[in-house]
């Protein structure tokens, strides 16, 4: 039987909020030589960060990146890997063999979020998530290698993705996949990172958040 799954994010950088606007206000100050003005507070990191977005000089805010581990679909993570200044560690298919008991000896599917689970299309895509496992199985049985049974697995099939961007890219990524235009399995958990992030770090995402918060 399929496992199917919610995706999900979850921030493995340890986060401190006030350090990272500190670092980042310490590094910009050094272009203008205005370490003086550096209060013992946030104060005056928030004033100039918010003052740097807007302005939109955000060379500055690469001076801190961010970790996650997201629990996706293939077709997420393709999408993403796209992006540049990105790394990547990813659940590989070439050696995890899902037939073994460590992985339930089932595959697991992320439920996808543009499909009505009353409709036929999702009746016919969980029939054959269904047919595709129980083939991955039957290779498996056969003594196929995991490099051979990955050749079936779908889009849809889940990966955990571990992904370290600096903040100016993960504002960039926001931008491109939180827009409606955006494939949706990608905005949905785009939008769940950028939430994430607001309530860590609410200056750096201040803009992004009340731009599409209303899809949240």
């Amino acid at each position: 039987m399929v496992k199917l799954i919610e995706p999900s994010v979850e921030i493995v950088s340890d986060i401190d909020g006030d350090k990272i606007l500190k670092q980042i206000e310490r590094c910009a100050r050094n272009c203008y030589k205005s370490e003086g003005n550096i209060s013992e507070d946030t104060s005056s990191a928030v004033k100039m960060i918010s003052k740097l977005i807007e302005l939109n000089h955000t060379a500055m805010i690469e001076f801190a990146d961010i970790v996650v581990n997201l629990h996706c679909d293939v077709g997420v993570y393709k999408d993403l890997t796209r992006h540049r200044h990105c790394s990547f560690a990813i659940e590989s298919t070439r050696y995890c063999n899902y037939s073994k008991g460590k992985f339930g000896n089932e595959l697991t599917f992320i439920k996808p979020c543009n499909m009505d689970e009353t409709k036929g299309i999702y009746h016919t895509w969980l029939r054959t998530m269904k047919d595709i496992e129980n083939a991955y199985m039957q290779m498996a049985e056969l003594g196929a290698l995991p490099d051979q049974l990955r050749m079936i697995l779908p889009h849809s099939t889940a990966a955990s993705v571990m992904m370290k961007a600096n903040i100016r890219e993960w504002r960039h990524i926001f931008q491109l996949r939180c827009a409606k235009q955006a494939h949706p399995s990608v905005r949905q958990i785009m939008l769940m990172t950028l939430k994430e992030f607001h309530s860590k770090v609410p200056v750096l995402f201040d803009d992004l958040y009340e731009q599409f918060k209303a899809d949240m």
